[in-house]
């Protein structure tokens, strides 16, 4: 996407022509006004012909951009198309770890339990650490890269995943791995815990739908990819190869990282004259030059204080509970079909690997659908309300993916109570994993829409409710099956996710009021 200005013919060491944007030839000055801190208040205005003559637009000269680009070329939102979305893969890429291997030690703890002669519940014990952590290490990751840069902490936390990863398996004893895991669990949810805070800073406010599309698949599949691949591996190869395959994996990342990566922090608060040279990419790859600058933004307890000055924002808080009421289950299920499935089925570890092709498909159909919608709904709702979009519109296909949510878990319950034809089972495993998949990246995008600054900070505070859910799901899922049957237990779960959605119409009814008077967070950088 281009910018409305041109080209600057004086370019940094750091940015080469191809790697800044073409830009129309009629330059025009960036305003004066926040145009993310009036979208807030009154609506996201995002149609040329509604806006001032003098703020920059895409190529086409239709869509409003916001925020207004500088005219820097170490401005990210003026990188290229390629080098934006190179970033965007790589995030993404990362960001599909922490889940793929949470969900790889479920499936081996039964051969663990046999080696190290513990019971599967006690092995469990560092499944339930690992997922824990996801949530807790994506808080701190915002908050240490408010203070110490983006790019630093991305590549510091990926040398200790990577490192963590090889412990997980090359441990021997039960303990070790245990540590490994809930260690692995911390420093690998770096760029899904922070996911938001990379798209907003590369991207205008028009292309986040689509842009948090693509980062979200990477985080639904990737803990159902983990449960496939592992299934396979330990029908031939002993269980230390599953953790040996997502080492490399990490390890991928880490080398992407390194070679294409780069801070993508930029204070829009400072003119040009006053932004932080940028020298050397290795510099800011260690943090060198972030930490020369660090005066101007937040202080280390600033910064650490940031996640707690989001979470007791009512919209916020009402995301993180319907958020944690509706993906509860998806780790639930993750974690413990294969135990319904085994005897009601007769499934080996084959059939069960192959089962698992059901989620990665209603997953991909999710973001293909999405791709389209959460802008068709935008637009619609813009066309509706005089050219504004306000970022309880964001909130609109959760109508559409709550009744996924509801009769895929009831069909599930009904399928393992009853024992219907696995084609039944695996349609309601999809229809589930389909609604979720929409789900997250409306409840995504209107929390970056609603609060812009702390972009960060409400990734964290979802990616906290997500794996807060799951955690405590897994506590229970297989004793409350047990305990009531499979029908009634699954029907509650899909009456828990139907209840949750009457946090969504309070947003929609009252979130706007709610935003206004809970006031945005006047961080000291965005």
């Amino acid at each position: 996407m281009a910018s409305d200005h041109s080209n600057s013919s004086e370019m940094a060491s750091t940015s080469s022509p191809n790697d800044v944007e073409s830009f129309p030839k009629n330059e025009k000055s960036t305003p004066n006004v926040d145009l993310e801190e009036l979208g807030e208040k009154e609506g996201y205005v995002l149609d040329s012909s509604l806006g001032g003559a003098n703020l920059k637009t895409t190529e086409n000269g239709r869509t409003i951009l916001i925020p207004q680009p500088s005219e820097d070329p170490n401005d990210p939102l003026n990188w290229s198309w390629f080098r934006k979305h190179l970033f965007l893969i790589i995030i993404g890429a990362t960001s599909f770890l922490p889940d793929y291997g949470s969900a790889t030690g479920a499936v081996t703890l039964i051969p663990q339990s046999i080696i190290w002669k513990i019971s599967e519940n006690e092995v469990n014990h560092s499944q339930v650490g690992n997922v824990f952590m996801l949530g807790a290490g994506g808080v701190f990751v915002v908050a240490f890269s408010a203070y110490f840069g983006r790019y630093p902490i991305l590549f510091w936390f990926m040398i200790l995943a990577v490192a963590t990863a090889i412990w997980c398996t090359a441990a021997t004893t039960f303990h070790s791995f245990m540590a490994a895991r809930i260690l692995n669990g911390f420093f690998s949810t770096v760029a899904q815990g922070g996911g938001l805070m990379f798209i907003k800073d590369l991207f205008y406010l028009h292309e986040h739908a689509r842009k948090i599309n693509i980062w979200a698949a990477f985080v639904v599949l990737s803990p159902y990819f983990g449960p496939l691949f592992t299934a396979f591996i330990i029908s031939t190869q002993k269980w230390q190869w599953a953790f040996g395959l997502y080492s490399i994996e990490t390890g991928l990342c880490l080398i992407a990282i390194i070679l294409f990566f780069d801070e993508t922090f930029y204070n829009r608060r400072i003119p040009r004259s006053q932004q932080p040279p940028r020298r050397s990419r290795l510099m800011r790859m260690v943090g060198i030059e972030q930490w020369r600058s660090r005066s101007q933004r937040s202080s280390f307890f600033e910064a650490m204080a940031r996640p707690l000055q989001m979470i007791i924002r009512i919209p916020v808080l009402l995301s993180f509970f319907y958020y944690l009421l509706t993906f509860a289950w998806v780790v639930g299920i993750n974690t413990t079909l294969s135990i319904f499935l085994t005897p009601l089925y007769h499934f080996g570890p084959k059939q069960i690997g192959f089962f698992y092709f059901t989620p990665i498909v209603a997953a991909i159909l999710g973001e293909f659908a999405g791709h389209w919608l959460h802008d068709l709904l935008a637009t619609s709702y813009q066309r509706r309300h005089a050219g504004r979009l306000e970022p309880e519109a964001r909130l609109l296909v959760l109508y559409l993916s709550t009744p996924f949510l509801v009769s895929g878990l009831v069909l599930l319950g009904f399928s393992l109570q009853n024992g219907y034809h696995y084609m039944l089972t695996a349609l309601g495993w999809g229809l589930y994993v389909f609604g979720i998949m929409l789900t997250t990246v409306g409840i995504s995008a209107y929390m970056l829409d609603s609060y812009p600054e702390g972009s960060g900070e409400v990734a964290a505070w979802l990616n906290a409710a997500r794996t807060t859910g799951g955690f405590l799901a897994s506590y229970f899922q297989v004793d409350w099956a047990t305990a009531m049957g499979a029908q009634r237990s699954f029907g509650i779960q899909a009456g828990i996710c139907a209840a949750a959605f009457g946090l969504v119409v309070v947003l929609q009814v009252w979130g706007k009021r709610l935003r206004l008077w809970s006031g945005q967070p006047k961080f000291k950088t965005i």
